[in-house]
């Protein structure tokens, strides 16, 4: 097995991809991103209070389906959703910040 010598640090890697900061591929990259992040933390909190997606979806009135493609990143989500599921859902309070 041959192995490189050449290992790229993580920006790098993502600059290669996506390309700089600013550019358009890059800000579509870390846009979705974030979109995945919302996703990821609102199942780990689901799984962490033992609900099920059915039972979340009722304790906010929307579906399994939805719950499920917001978990999976395959739909975009109001801020009203996110705060119902946060709030009344998993008893949370959601917290946003602006980089500018």
């Amino acid at each position: 097995m041959k192995t490189s010598n050449s290992v790229k640090s993580w920006k790098d890697h993502i600059n290669q991809k996506y390309g700089e900061k600013g550019t358009e591929s890059r800000e579509k990259f870390e846009e979705e991103f974030e979109t995945f992040k919302i996703g990821v933390l609102i199942q780990e909190a689901r799984k962490k209070q033992k609900l099920t997606q059915e039972q979340l979806a009722q304790k906010v009135g929307t579906t399994k389906n939805y719950i499920s493609r917001i978990e999976n990143n395959a739909s975009d989500i109001r801020l009203s959703t996110l705060m119902r599921i946060i709030k009344e859902g998993l008893g949370g309070n959601l917290k946003l910040s602006i980089d500018i």
